[in-house]
């Protein structure tokens, strides 16, 4: 059952699933919805977790017209949600959501127990001339660009084909149907484009200033970077020493939750129970 939350700016739709049990906070990444977590959602449940997935604002049920899309942002939105449902919790982030939950870890500590950032954008990014020569970097960002100058729903879907590579998942159709049509509805595409145009950069800043357990989970495929896993190494290296670790999944793109369910979630659930959190 979806329930809502009034924040300072607009209201968020989110789903909370289980009365008990340690909290888990579950927020996608830009351009979709908290059916991103729908093959992952029922094993944490079952594992014991109090679940609740979230709409970013702009996206799925959670109201439009917000004056900002930053990680920062949102960072307030995961902070505003843990303390309406009685925190601490787990922060687990997709994409934009992976650095918000940085930086929510970083400001309010004393809320967030662990963070599981899924192939995450917290860093500072910088492209070099030879990265363009990875053909699936290279066609994932002409459509990202295009999408974010355009307002094209056609370059987000043409994105989301290159960011599944290999196998996608039974109701990959299905699924993108709900997004282009929820793309459609008033104020929706200008979110995407808000968040699109964002930066890393206020999430870079706060690695350092974590202070709880934080699992990074790259797909060996993602489109996203030329060296995913350099990237995800990059993002353990720039926390304090011995919080980050980083688990691969081999071939999967930007969205390994999503094309890989079980091996993420099994990697989501050991790293709880040996972090401490």
């Amino acid at each position: 059952m979806t329930e809502f939350l009034t924040v300072d700016g607009g209201t968020l739709a989110y789903e909370l699933r289980g009365t008990t049990g340690p909290l888990l906070v579950l927020a996608h990444g830009m351009g979709d919805s908290r059916a991103a977590y729908r093959f992952v959602t029922p094993a944490l449940f079952a594992a014991g977790y109090r679940v609740a997935e979230l709409d970013l604002r702009g996206h799925g049920q959670s109201s439009v017209g917000w004056d900002g899309h930053s990680r920062t942002d949102i960072a307030g939105d995961l902070i505003a949600l843990v303390e309406h449902l009685g925190g601490p919790a787990v922060l687990v982030g997709h994409s934009i959501a992976g650095g918000a939950a940085t930086i929510a870890a970083a400001r309010a500590p004393e809320l967030v127990t662990a963070v599981v950032e899924l192939a995450p954008f917290t860093r500072k990014q910088s492209m070099r001339l030879g990265d363009l020569r990875v053909g699936s970097y290279r066609r994932g960002l002409r459509h990202l660009v295009a999408m974010t100058l355009l307002g094209s729903t056609r370059q987000w879907v043409e994105y989301l084909d290159v960011a599944y590579p290999g196998s996608k998942p039974a109701d990959y159709d299905e699924r993108l149907q709900q997004i282009t049509s929820m793309l459609g509805e008033p104020g929706r595409m200008k979110a995407l484009q808000a968040m699109g145009r964002t930066t890393p950069v206020d999430a870079g800043k706060e690695l350092g200033n974590v202070r709880c357990p934080v699992l990074v989970v790259q797909g060996s495929a993602d489109c996203d970077w030329a060296d995913p896993r350099a990237e995800g190494e990059a993002v353990v290296a720039d926390l304090p020493t011995g919080l980050g670790r980083l688990v691969m999944v081999e071939g999967a793109g930007h969205y390994p939750h999503v094309q890989y369910p079980a091996q993420v979630t099994s990697a989501v659930l050991t790293f709880l129970e040996t972090a401490d959190a």
